[in-house]
């Protein structure tokens, strides 16, 4: 059902001094900040020739990164983004096997302008899990 790991994602409290982090001492390539105020947050994306690295901070106070970054304030692993060929298959048959998706299950658009869910990461061994719809 999943297909290739799309990206790693990471939450950071400086977007900027992390972008500058990989790109300074890693010599990564790193996208320009993108807001998503849909999913409150604002992300860069480090591009590596076999994934990506999704840097993501808090777009305002009410973004589920703000809550993470209080229990982390340094950052962290936040979730992984797999890629599925169906999402709205995968969901009904993750939800059929008792895995839960999160808010109201219906998919939203994401940082790459695809369709994604997120599932609770109590039903895959404490990991966020991110699914995302393959580009057709």
């Amino acid at each position: 059902m999943i297909g290739r790991l799309n990206h790693v994602a990471i939450a950071v409290p400086d977007l900027a001094a992390a972008s500058a982090l990989y790109t300074q001492a890693l010599g990564a390539e790193v996208s320009e900040p993108q807001a998503l105020p849909e999913h409150g947050v604002s992300v860069v994306f480090v591009v590596l020739p076999n994934t990506k690295i999704e840097l993501l901070t808090p777009l305002g106070g009410q973004s589920p990164i703000a809550a993470f970054l209080e229990r982390n304030p340094s950052g962290g692993i936040h979730h992984v983004c797999y890629e599925v060929d169906d999402l709205k298959a995968a969901r009904d048959r993750l939800v059929t096997n008792g895995a839960r998706v999160l808010g109201d299950g219906e998919p939203k658009i994401g940082a790459h302008g695809l369709p994604v869910l997120f599932l609770h990461p109590k039903d895959f061994n404490g990991a966020l899990i991110e699914l995302e719809q393959c580009a057709a």
